[in-house]
């Protein structure tokens, strides 16, 4: 799965979005967490910088609180289910990131790791987003889930699954409204372990409330 990430403006790299990023995003999110209101890129407008909630809330439900919202979605199971299918077909994101974190079982307790490319540059994760509209007052709120996929050999040690880091060519193809369903899925692959890296770092980031810089520092 993935619960905790992080994304700041002035991360640099060969991702599509990381100019867009520096000019639209004002304050760095060193530990993003669900239900907060982050960075997106979707198809309907590629070259623009929206901000959704993590966390997504279907169209269908009800109310707010009538389901528990999804912060990750299967790759593997994703035309399932009528809901992430539909959304598959046309409601794709890129989300932007410079690592992630995940936990580490031990005998002492939950250790948090640090997962990045070697080169710290910034990247997008897959998504898909929907909105939902509050009937009572008319009120739309966008979400987004990040897609998971089997862990590489970097990340197996640490945890059974990881999101699905796209490359910069895969981005486009991600929101390219006339690529088919087999393409896409082929897209929702673990990233190449080689190409990344990972190191445990403090609790700090054990609490959302710690937006700074040091939740994503080695030990």
């Amino acid at each position: 799965m993935c619960g905790r990430y992080s994304v700041i403006p002035k991360a640099k790299g060969d991702s599509r979005i990381a100019k867009l990023l520096e000019k639209s995003l004002k304050e760095a999110h060193y530990n993003a967490a669900p239900s907060q209101t982050l960075p997106v890129v979707t198809n309907e407008k590629p070259d623009t910088i929206q901000f959704y909630s993590w966390g997504l809330q279907p169209f269908w439900a009800k109310d707010a609180k009538a389901i528990k919202r999804s912060i990750n979605a299967r790759a593997e199971t994703l035309t399932e289910k009528p809901s992430f299918r539909n959304l598959l077909k046309s409601k794709r994101c890129l989300v932007p990131a410079d690592g992630f974190f995940e936990w580490v079982v031990t005998s002492h307790g939950k250790v948090p790791h640090r997962i990045l490319l070697k080169n710290e540059q910034l990247f997008s994760f897959a998504g898909l987003w929907d909105e939902w509209v509050d009937k009572s007052s008319g009120e739309v709120l966008h979400t987004y889930t990040i897609i998971t996929t089997e862990a590489n050999d970097l990340v197996k040690p640490i945890h059974d699954r990881m999101p699905v880091i796209l490359s910069p060519e895969a981005e486009k193809l991600w929101l390219d409204e006339h690529e088919t369903q087999e393409d896409l899925l082929s897209l929702l692959k673990p990233y190449d372990a080689d190409k990344m890296k990972e190191y445990p770092v403090s609790i700090l980031v054990n609490s959302p409330t710690n937006n700074v810089p040091e939740v994503g520092n080695s030990l």
